[in-house]
């Protein structure tokens, strides 16, 4: 009599259905997806990326927060990878990214009067020089730019920035090209330098007048944390020593090197400074890296923060052709007396 034994014998070898075996390899799939959200979760709440190299992934938070979402998805509508534990863990996670994030996504209502001076300030990265000069004095031009803040600019794209006709545009300059920064404005500067912080190059400050007001300018670039993350740490940190000795009426610009969760940026903010895309519910808008191809920027580390006697009314991104940073844009209102911060 031939055909199969009704019982398998013991010590064969027993195999999981097909069905079975995809859909715990999906499981495992999953569950190793969510490291990522995990991980960079318990860095975000402890405040770990400070003075470690845990500051490089820190900037990609909010990217996280998509993968726990699109795992959160495929695990709750897809019958065979549906695991219970795995959208239980897959949701808290969301749960808790959406809660760090959710601020900055909601903009602040603040009455801001309309007869308020506003002040239009434009931040660049400038790649080493290779920002086109042209496309700069265009952005200056059609978006009536007062003060603009570049950084990685060298002496031969400050020439370069001349001969395209920003000087006529901008007459009034502080430049420190030898220091990585300068800062360019229609308005007369005064008490322009640089600070005297520990910083891997001194930052170049100035005051700038409008309507009757003195408004402090940092132009920022600090250290990146691929590079030496101690030595970006001691940079955020003498900027938030300078924060806190600065006046009301402040604007920091520039490229920070860092995202709204790293531990130093929420520093540095809790020194009195507000960062204007979160201010205006736009607080993911990618600064970083321009012109990888099919790759679109994914990290913010282009700022514009404002003291508490300012406020913002506008914020966008533009792209200059020849550097890998977006430039940052921003109006902000000076607020009279009766409307400020108490």
């Amino acid at each position: 009599m031939t055909g199969a034994p009704a019982d398998t014998p013991p010590g064969s070898n027993r195999r999981r259905p097909p069905g079975r075996r995809g859909r715990s390899f999906g499981t495992a799939a999953c569950a190793i997806a969510l490291g990522a959200p995990a991980a960079l979760l318990l860095v975000r709440l402890t405040g770990l990326d400070a003075t470690t190299p845990l500051a490089v992934p820190m900037v990609f938070f909010p990217c996280t927060t998509v993968l726990g979402v699109v795992v959160l998805g495929v695990t709750a509508m897809v019958p065979a990878l549906r695991s219970r534990w795995v959208v239980v863990v897959s949701a808290a996670l969301v749960i808790a990214h959406v809660a760090l994030l959710a601020p900055r996504f909601i903009s602040e209502y603040r009455d801001v009067p309309p007869d308020s001076t506003e002040l239009r300030v434009a931040t660049l990265n400038a790649d080493g020089g290779g920002a086109d000069a042209r496309a700069v004095v265009e952005l200056v031009r059609t978006e009536r730019i007062d003060v603009l803040a570049v950084e990685q600019m060298p002496s031969a794209g400050v020439r370069a920035l001349r001969r395209a006709g920003l000087d006529e545009l901008m007459p009034y300059r502080e430049l420190h090209p030898e220091y990585d920064s300068s800062i360019y404005s229609r308005y007369p500067l005064s008490d322009g330098g640089t600070t005297h912080v520990d910083t891997a190059w001194p930052q170049t400050t100035a005051e700038v007048s409008v309507g009757g007001r003195r408004t402090r300018l940092v132009a920022v670039h600090t250290y990146y944390p691929l590079g030496d993350t101690e030595r970006w740490a001691r940079d955020m940190s003498a900027l938030t020593a300078v924060a806190r000795r600065s006046g009301p009426d402040t604007v920091f610009l520039g490229d920070f090197n860092a995202s709204l969760d790293h531990a130093s940026m929420r520093a540095l903010l809790a020194a009195g400074l507000t960062d204007v895309h979160a201010e205006l519910g736009r607080g993911w808008s990618r600064t970083w890296p321009v012109g990888l191809g099919f790759v679109p920027p994914l990290i913010q580390l282009d700022h514009v923060l404002h003291g508490p006697d300012l406020a913002g009314v506008s914020v966008g991104e533009r792209t200059v052709p020849g550097t890998d940073h977006r430039a940052v844009v921003a109006v902000l209102a000076l607020l009279p007396a009766k409307d400020r911060a108490t």
